[in-house]
């Protein structure tokens, strides 16, 4: 499961577009997103009750505590709601140690309310936990124990006797409307695939459960079957990440095809490079850098999978090269290209488009006095190792090619090995 957090404001559109689905009865809830691209007169058109009601704003970024920090603006009309988020776009703020610019806001109405509760659903392997107080807001940490837990074993179906610990001190007039609320949501929780989900607060509306903030994170590896269900929507990055023009140009490659296409910049500086075919191997050629010492010397995170095609495959390569062979200083590098052994994947045609953008950057791999080392195995994998093999011939840069006989750490020690020794 690969837990990847979606703004409050996408957080609250699920709920709204598939809560009366699987309750019965709908939710109430409005809420809007502000960025720079927004017209607000537009916004308005489209939301008429950002005009007729007071509003809440907040910045929509993956931080919390953002009412401790003063982030959160009450009780205001639409033209205070355009002042506050214009004197903060695109300002930086530092967030638990993270500094970053606010890009996104979330516009809500005012919702005066007394009770606020606590709901939090969280998965892991076994199973989900379910956490509910009637103590919640901002100082739910000071009143964690009032905080009620129960568990729910994977494939367990919520009844009224398995959640009656979470509301049994409620008062009679609110505890079945909570407790339908719980089991609704938590049957949102499953079908969405969501992965963690956090109400702090919510209040009651009219007698309707209202959610006044909301965190929620998604299992992406669902979202072969959940895309209809989750509609447009966006992963951001963490707080504070932000990409350059390389690393978004890859983003870009990985939207367009079906395949995976990750790249990710560690050190620009850094002296060993990774080109690796599949998630957990890259994995291991990174944590194995790691542990033998030098994870200040590795250069990026790259990842790609799924058999993209040989153009595909020649554009990632060429930013991949670009970024490891941009900072020639006269020391040596090392790039190591391939990865585990493939189950479907055609090595010998992924690394057509590999050896394409080799030759296009020889002389920059030369400057960089770049050392190549090539390590895979599965179908065709004869053929495409006695390519890369011909290639270190043809362009006089040194290639080291083995196949699946050879280990994935034992590669890294040599390429360690190799830029400590010329050092």
């Amino acid at each position: 499961m690969a837990r990847k957090k979606i703004r409050e404001y996408d957080s609250k559109r699920l709920l709204k577009e598939h809560f009366k689905r699987l309750s019965g009865y709908e939710l109430d809830i409005k809420s809007a997103q502000v960025t720079e691209n927004t017209d607000l007169n537009d916004l308005v058109e489209k939301e008429p009750w950002l005009s007729s009601t007071k509003l809440v704003v907040k910045p929509d970024m993956l931080f919390g505590k953002r009412g401790k920090s003063g982030l959160v603006a009450l009780n205001l009309d639409q033209a205070e709601v355009s002042t506050f988020v214009k004197e903060r776009l695109g300002k930086e703020v530092e967030m638990s140690g993270c500094k970053g610019p606010i890009t996104t806001f979330i516009v809500e109405p005012f919702v005066p309310h007394n009770e606020e509760f606590y709901l939090n659903i969280v998965s892991d392997r076994l199973g989900c936990s379910i956490s509910f107080s009637e103590c919640g807001g901002i100082d739910i940490e000071e009143n964690w124990d009032k905080v009620k837990t129960i568990f729910l074993p994977t494939g367990t179906s919520i009844t009224s006797e398995l959640s009656a610990p979470l509301v049994a001190t409620l008062p009679l007039e609110t505890k079945n409307v909570i407790e339908d609320f719980i089991k609704s949501v938590y049957a949102l929780f499953i079908d969405l695939d969501f992965s963690f989900l956090e109400m702090n607060p919510f209040t009651l509306v009219d007698g309707k459960p209202y959610p006044l903030d909301m965190r929620g994170e998604l299992d992406d590896t669902a979202a072969f079957k959940n895309f209809k269900k989750w509609g447009d929507l966006e992963f951001p990055l963490p707080f504070g990440r932000v990409m350059s023009p390389t690393e978004s140009f890859i983003h870009g490659l990985d939207e367009k095809t079906s395949a995976s296409l990750k790249f990710t910049v560690l050190n620009p500086k850094g002296r060993i490079w990774t080109m690796v075919a599949g998630g957990g191997a890259s994995v291991i050629y990174a944590d194995t850098v790691g542990d033998l010492g030098y994870a200040s010397e590795l250069g990026n995170y790259a990842e790609y999978s799924g058999a993209p095609n040989e153009e595909e495959v020649l554009q990632y390569a060429r930013v991949v090269i670009d970024c490891a062979t941009a900072n020639p200083d006269g020391q040596t590098r090392a790039l190591l290209i391939g990865g585990g052994i493939a189950n479907f994947t055609d090595v010998g045609a992924t690394f057509n488009g590999i050896i394409r953008a080799l030759k296009e950057k020889e002389s920059k791999l030369k400057a960089a006095r770049m050392q190549i080392y090539v390590r895979r195995g599965g179908p065709n994998y004869q053929t495409g190792l006695a390519k890369m093999r011909k290639l270190g011939e043809e362009i006089g840069i040194p290639i080291e090619v083995y196949g699946p006989e050879a280990t994935m750490t034992g590669i890294c020690k040599q390429a360690i090995e190799y830029i400590t020794a010329a050092a």
